[in-house]
């Protein structure tokens, strides 16, 4: 009984730590970081060596997205500096790398299938990472009856937090969400927030990657995702 009462003991405090309160105060630089989960038509890749980590670096408006698999050294990034009016995406395939560089107020390339979604704000509210996160509902046109919840917090602050994602119309940081690239569904919650300073440098325009069209980038995202 008492091996038992310690085990307990050991899940409790394992859950608790398991996401990291945020400091005191709004924080305004660091790092988010995400579990991935995937429904739908995905690579024929196993998924256990498929990406399971998004990590989101943001710092006042400059927002950094990093999918990077653990094979290959291939990922998928976009990258928003919008004082210097860079809103690229970039995608690594073993020894190919390619970007695109989009127009400010465009969508980064990969969520077509995210075209026409619905928000509908809720008054629930939820606790994740130590932040109290708001509710809404999303859904699509040729689905209606599938309908997400999705969940975010004005806790951390960082200006135009969606600015070139699907989800503009957020006033918040997402903290629960999901991403529909092709027919694949690819599911995110924050597990870590950490303040750290973060350097200029990483919002710049990345060197050794070929400029391609927006078309070709889209191939390459819904190939690496859903073939």
């Amino acid at each position: 009984m008492r091996f038992i009462y310690g085990l307990l003991v050991v899940v409790v405090f394992a859950a608790a730590g398991s996401c990291k309160n945020k400091s005191d105060g709004d924080i305004s630089e660091g790092e988010i970081h995400y579990s991935i989960t995937y429904n739908g038509n995905t690579s024929p890749v196993p998924r256990e060596i498929m990406p399971k980590d998004l990590i989101v670096t943001f710092k006042e408006d400059n927002i950094l997205f990093e999918i990077i698999s653990p094979f290959g050294n291939s990922g998928i990034v976009n990258l928003s500096n919008p004082s210097e009016e860079i809103f690229d995406t970039y995608i690594s395939i073993f020894t190919l790398k390619y970007f695109y560089a989009a127009e400010p107020g465009e969508i980064h390339p990969g969520f077509d299938a995210m075209q026409g979604m619905e928000i509908l704000k809720t008054d629930s509210t939820r606790e994740i990472c130590g932040y109290l996160c708001k509710n809404a509902r999303v859904s699509f046109p040729g689905d209606p009856s599938k309908v997400y919840d999705i969940w975010y917090t004005t806790g951390i602050d960082v200006e135009n937090p969606n600015i070139s994602t699907p989800y503009r119309d957020i006033d918040g940081v997402l903290m629960s969400f999901v991403f529909i690239i092709g027919g694949s569904e690819l599911h995110f919650m924050a597990e870590n927030v950490y303040s750290k300073t973060i350097a200029d440098d990483r919002f710049s325009r990345r060197e050794k990657f070929s400029r391609i069209s927006r078309d070709d980038i889209n191939r390459f995202i819904s190939r690496m995702i859903s073939l």
